[in-house]
């Protein structure tokens, strides 16, 4: 048996196609984190801790698009795969996520580089026990965001060819995608300029209240959560298309359901996680604790919305 065969065997789990991408892959994150978490848990370092998320999301996007393929190749007696035997929309969502992915995954990495540290884990990363939480956490977050993508990645391609080669939700969900991305650059990269200010003296501003931060007091998360929302609408408008849900052996009123809701668990959670969790909470309450007293931050506070940002 040759590894190939062997990977397949191993991956090969009941349940359906869905099922039979989403252990592989979620399996894939789980062990990018505990390969990159072990050591830093037992150094208590968090040097590491974004650049794996970049790691991670790789390897489980690529379990999610190459072993559906090569279990069609090796069913079919087929000499191997190429891109051709991929449909534009896995792609381009397994190609955008991608793209994010490691945008954000380098910009978080230089960013610890230049700072020496993440104040997110100033306390955790001695405790071992708490610390090691945080990268299952990390694998739990990629498993959720990539979740339209193993689900696209799971449709066999002749259900793939049978609906239209373009449908409205491609067009408004890959658009969102693309905003929120543009969004989230533009936003990081602001304030990035301010930090790199503000340590040459520059200025002495002491929270950046310039550019789009004037607009939202978190633009970067809005960004996030749009181009989730925005691959999340794409995936749907697949996944309830006819011969989508009989290829995935969803049938009925609960297929349809399915189909709908399950591509939007990417952004509901990252939503959740950023607003309710480790993003917002975090940050306010740091802000407040800092600046609280000063007049010029509670007015920016009170009068720049919190997510969404001021049109006017």
């Amino acid at each position: 048996m040759s590894l190939i065969q062997s990977l397949l065997h191993i991956t090969d789990f009941r349940g359906g196609p869905f099922a039979a991408n989403l252990v592989p892959a979620a399996s894939s994150a789980l062990a990018v984190q505990l390969a990159f978490g072990i050591p830093s848990v037992l150094a208590h370092t968090d040097m590491f801790y974004d650049f794996s998320g970049g790691w991670t999301f790789l390897l489980t996007l690529a379990s999610s698009f190459f072993l559906p393929a090569l279990r069609s190749s090796s069913s079919s007696s087929s000499s191997g795969i190429s891109l051709a035997d991929f449909s534009w929309r896995q792609l381009a969502m397994t190609g955008g996520v991608l793209v994010y992915a490691v945008r954000l995954s380098s910009f978080l990495f230089m960013r610890i580089l230049k700072k020496g540290h993440d104040s997110r884990f100033d306390e955790t990363k001695h405790k071992p026990s708490r610390f090691f939480i945080f990268w299952i956490a990390q694998a739990v977050w990629v498993i959720m965001c990539c979740m339209p993508i193993i689900a696209i990645n799971a449709v066999p391609q002749a259900a793939l060819k049978a609906i239209p080669s373009v449908l409205p939700t491609d067009v408004l969900g890959l658009g969102l995608f693309l905003a929120g991305f543009a969004v989230e650059i533009v936003a990081d990269s602001q304030k990035s300029k301010w930090y790199d200010e503000k340590i040459k003296k520059i200025h002495d501003e002491q929270f950046i209240t310039r550019g789009i931060w004037s607009k939202s007091r978190y633009p970067n998360y809005f960004g996030d959560i749009t181009l989730w929302i925005g691959m999340a609408t794409a995936a749907a408008g697949v996944l309830t298309s006819g011969p989508v849900q009989v290829a995935l052996g969803w049938s009925g009123i609960s297929g349809l359901i399915k189909g709908a809701l399950l591509p939007y668990m990417a952004p509901a959670f990252v939503a959740w996680a950023l607003l309710r969790i480790s993003g917002v909470p975090l940050s306010e309450a740091k802000y407040d604790k800092l600046f609280g007293d000063r007049k010029d931050y509670r007015e920016w506070r009170n009068n720049t919305p919190l997510l969404v940002p001021r049109i006017f």
